[in-house]
């Protein structure tokens, strides 16, 4: 008759502990990167009140199955579901989610270990560090080399993960401000007029060139220099090649050019020897050599030299100007540059984050430069983890060790979704369901101790 008694009471042990887990997915239903929990349930032992007998195929008799009475329940397993959650869109820079698998890494101090988190509103406070809302530094890195295309930027993601901060690091140091970059080339296209009347050597001057082009160039400091390309045409020269064996007339026409300073800095600006000629052929192209052997030194590329003087606080400087994309056409003049490298010196106005992990600063002088890149971690059973409060994981001897950083997108880590957030995977509707079923079953585990109470009651009465 108490067997009974005892056995429910583990049944209410364990519902009680399933709703405890219950109300807690409930409570974190809007916490962001929470990962709900599950609890399962097994039988304890059973009592074998009568063993199993064989079949006796001498007597005809048949086999019986053993007798057995169930001590109660217990708990299984509660488990964490790691499935993810719903993203939710904020449009602020810092707030991050993970497109797959992965976790992001957070450290206190030095001194503390890494813990785990897939919640990501993170933000960067007045020193320039990524923190998370308790202040725990998010980790990645900082060294980087570029790419051989100079389009994208590689991560060392061997070395040990660091905490991030945007502002300065020991490889970059003050990342606030990038560089001055001078000026090395310049590349220039569009059409110089067929129509143009060639003008003698003699007779050239800035007020009648026939074309003028503005350039802006930036010395080692960054300083800014704008230099004027004026093109004159000269003569048009006849000359005799051989094609498949036979002498062929062709025609070429020299245009002359030079680089002068700007108005504005004449002064202050010697371009010394910054002129020289290019050749068109008889029909618009561009003539990458001199078929007419009259200019010993030609060149489509020809370098000039800048020389802004001692007082601007900068050496001099060559510019490559590119002339190779120009043509002479029977229309109007419309040499243009079309790339330029060097900038001035710039400060850090804001920066993005991109789904590689990657912080790129934007400067005021319309550069970019990389910051650091966010780091990720897995596990070979994320399951395994253990909650150590405020949206944190740790390892455990079941989830797997803790190796080292993956760049966002590679080895099994998903990408990151900037600006978004992933909020809690608890389904509301899932958790009303069990907590009636599990309301349900504390309340029959109860009556069976009524039930039983009375049993043990008639059995008292019976003494009457």
């Amino acid at each position: 008759m108490m067997r009974s008694m005892f056995s429910v009471v583990s049944g209410l042990k364990s519902h009680q502990t399933k709703m405890d887990v219950i109300g807690n997915n409930i409570a974190n239903v809007n916490t962001i990167g929470f990962k709900g929990g599950r609890v399962t349930f097994k039988e304890i032992f059973s009592e074998t009140v009568k063993g199993s007998s064989a079949p006796d195929a001498s007597s005809g008799r048949g086999g019986t199955n053993p007798m057995q009475v169930g001590l109660g329940i217990e708990i299984s397993s509660v488990d964490t579901n790691m499935t993810r959650g719903t993203v939710q869109r904020t449009d602020t820079i810092t707030d991050l989610s993970i497109e797959g698998e992965g976790f992001f890494v957070v450290k206190a101090s030095a001194s503390e270990p890494h813990r785990f988190t897939r919640a990501g509103n993170f933000s960067v406070d007045k020193m320039g560090n990524l923190v998370n809302g308790m202040g725990m530094s998010v980790c990645g890195w900082h060294e980087y080399k570029v790419s051989e295309n100079g389009n994208t930027y590689e991560y060392n993601t061997i070395n040990q993960l660091e905490p991030i901060n945007i502002y300065t690091d020991q490889y970059n140091l003050n990342k606030r401000l990038i560089s001055a970059k001078e000026t090395t080339g310049a590349e220039f296209a569009g059409n110089l007029s067929a129509d143009s009347v060639p003008v003698p050597e003699i007779e050239r001057s800035v007020d009648n060139a026939h074309y003028i082009t503005p350039i802006t160039v930036y010395s080692p400091i960054g300083k800014e220099y704008k230099v004027n390309l004026c093109f004159w045409r000269s003569d048009s020269v006849q000359y005799t090649v051989t094609e498949g064996g036979e002498n062929v007339e062709k025609i070429a026409t020299n245009w002359h050019w030079k680089a002068v300073s700007d108005i504005e800095n004449a002064d202050a600006l010697d371009i010394p020897s910054a002129e020289g000629d290019i050749m068109f052929g008889d029909k618009g192209e561009m003539l990458l050599s001199d078929p007419t052997g009259t200019i010993a030194e030609y060149t489509a590329v020809p370098q000039i030299s800048i020389d802004s003087g001692v007082e601007s606080g900068s050496k001099p400087f060559e510019v490559n100007l590119d002339f190779t994309k120009l043509n002479m056409y029977a229309t109007s003049s419309s040499v243009k540059m079309v790339s330029r490298d060097g900038y001035p010196a710039g400060s850090m106005t804001s920066y993005t984050i991109g789904q590689d992990g990657i912080i790129v600063g934007i400067y005021s002088n319309g550069q970019q430069q990389p910051l650091a890149m966010i780091g990720l971690a897995s596990f070979d059973n994320p399951s395994g983890l253990a909650k150590s409060g405020s949206n944190l994981f740790e390892p455990t001897a079941n989830s797997g060790e803790f190796i080292r950083g993956l760049q966002p997108g590679t080895e099994g880590v998903g990408n990151l979704n900037p600006g978004t957030l992933e909020m809690s995977n608890v389904d509301m509707a899932q958790e009303f369901i069990d907590m009636i079923v599990t309301q349900r079953g504390f309340q029959a585990n109860s009556r069976i101790i009524t039930a039983s109470d009375e049993m043990l009651q008639e059995m008292v009465n019976l003494k009457r």
